[in-house]
């Protein structure tokens, strides 16, 4: 199936068009036709798989430009990936001239109640912001024909529930409403159940979830020799663009710090970075002025940068589930990709948890040495030398100093110039600053039953001493603050993902199939 066989209008097809896009993602091509028959659509699948075209398109298809009314409504998780889909949406809409408006917490609220007054037809938002914007009369909802919930499981993890039942409940209830999220815990099927009519549930299944055109790599290391080792790696590999993931606020601080002294471009982004600032980062890793991008996962969740690629995995997530958003950052838009994930041997059990889930298996690699990186290093200043060589803007630039070279070619040999030159150009590894980053503690292991990887089996992976380690994962949902802080952008909130048994309503008993949960379950090749 190709995008022009989806029925959108001309105005959105040329776009499509525009943007390179020729053939829809599995989830695309299932959500766009039931999304453009009004259908209410519950989308399941992971981060990188176009979700935000799949809601996005049949929304930007519906927008009556003539109208100066906010027709449609995001709720996003976080302020990145609000800013992220109001960028795509506006860009899939503008030849439409449809206005798309992103509104979230860390930025002026005065400048986006201007920006709201100035009009709009779709607006972006995270919970927190939205609702300061309806409790202020600056956002009116009356005029929702499309709600749209993205990364629902991300919303209900970080405490959002209470929030987005109440942005629901000031929505029309005529209206469409299309739900996406990777996993389907029971309290996204209760939304789907409380706020949904006869929600069609398109889910991509598990053989999908992982991007074909990433090679996925893991490399057995102790915690204190991580640093060096990673380094060495992308002096082998030599990334154009690389992601770095750290579990904490701290880690991602000590791995930026590393990686300047070590002559890399590199800047971080987590939490508590201020949001023009996060921003600012994010734009110049993806204009190339940085060449590393280190994060926590929650600050990265949902990036759309083209030209990744590489993503290294410093830590190796608690959430089995993070690992598939991490190497989706890389491998996009049939472009190849790598990920490299760094595992103490204590840990060596996640790898199994991971591999079931993503159904692929890891390939080991070997640590190299700080000689074979000096090598690639020297090859790749070679190279660059003799580029430079050939390229006339530069040496139209040498006439300014052949005097000195004169006198300088008078006074050494060509052997001394170039030996001194190459000093300059690579780094000696026995001169390089020493970098210390803070232990972290491994993850906790536990040998009984339970979590992901159930008693015994599947969730442990057998390599050496580790082929007893069995069961699953036991980390907490907070995987971005171990430091003692709380995970990124996390509301408090004195229900959790259970309030709907808090409040007193019952608990829906597991039925047999999904349509007794009000779902049809469409998978990708049903028909």
């Amino acid at each position: 199936m190709k995008f022009t066989d989806l029925n959108l209008s001309e105005d959105i097809q040329s776009a499509v068009v525009a943007a390179g896009f020729e053939q829809p993602s599995p989830i695309q091509e299932l959500t766009i036709p039931l999304a453009l028959e009004g259908k209410d659509v519950i989308g399941q699948a992971q981060t990188g798989t176009g979700k935000t075209a799949a809601f996005g398109l049949p929304t930007l298809d519906k927008i009556r430009t003539e109208e100066n009314t906010i027709q449609a409504l995001v709720i996003a998780p976080t302020r990145e990936l609000a800013v992220q889909s109001q960028e795509e949406l506006f860009r899939f809409g503008r030849d439409k001239g449809v206005k798309v408006r992103s509104v979230y917490g860390g930025s002026s609220i005065e400048k986006q109640i201007k920006a709201l007054r100035s009009g709009a037809h779709i607006v972006v938002g995270t919970p927190g912001r939205l609702l300061d914007l309806i409790k202020r009369k600056a956002l009116k909802l009356n005029n929702i024909e499309t709600l749209i919930l993205d990364e629902a499981d991300e919303m209900l993890n970080m405490g959002f529930l209470e929030d987005i039942e109440a942005i629901i409940s000031r929505v029309p209830e005529e209206r469409q409403t299309l739900l996406f999220s990777a996993t389907m815990p029971d309290a996204i099927k209760r939304i789907g159940v409380q706020f949904m009519k006869d929600p069609e549930h398109v889910k991509i299944k598990a053989k999908e979830l992982t991007n074909v055109n990433v090679d996925q790599y893991f490399i057995r290391v102790k915690e204190q020799e991580k640093f060096d080792t990673m380094t060495r790696l992308m002096d082998v590999d030599q990334p154009e663009l690389s992601i770095v993931f750290g579990r904490t606020k701290r880690r991602v601080d000590e791995l930026t710090r590393g990686l300047k002294l070590r002559g890399s471009r590199a800047e971080g982004i987590h939490g508590d970075l201020d949001q023009n600032k996060r921003l600012r980062i994010i734009r110049d890793f993806k204009n190339g002025q940085i060449d590393i991008l280190v994060a926590t996962d929650v600050a990265a969740r949902g990036l759309d940068i083209s030209g990744v690629t590489h993503v290294y995995n410093y830590d190796i997530p608690q959430d089995p589930e993070s690992y598939v958003h991490r190497i989706g950052r890389t491998g996009r838009a049939g472009q190849s990709g790598q990920s490299i994930t760094f595992v103490s041997p204590n840990e060596m059990g996640y790898l199994g948890i991971i591999e079931n889930l993503t159904k692929k298996r890891m390939k080991g690699l070997k640590s190299p040495t700080a000689q074979e990186a000096f090598q690639s290093k020297k090859k790749v200043a070679l190279k660059k030398i003799e580029r430079d060589f050939a390229d006339e803007a530069i040496r139209a630039n040498f006439d300014k100093f052949k005097d000195d070279a004169v006198k300088l070619a008078q006074e050494f040999t060509p052997e001394e110039l170039a030996l001194y030159i190459l000093s300059l150009t690579v780094q000696d590894p026995e001169t390089m600053p020493e970098v210390e980053i803070a232990r972290e503690k491994p993850l906790p292991f536990k040998p009984s039953g339970g979590g992901f990887g159930g008693k015994g089996g599947k969730g442990g992976r057998g390599r050496g001493r580790d082929n007893n380690r069995r069961g699953g994962y036991r980390g907490d949902r907070n995987r971005d603050d171990r430091d003692g802080g709380r995970r990124d952008f996390k509301r408090k909130s004195k229900n959790n993902s259970r309030d709907f048994e808090n409040r007193g309503n019952k608990r829906p008993h597991r039925a047999s199939s999904e349509k007794k949960n009000g779902f049809v379950i469409r998978n990708k090749g049903d028909k």
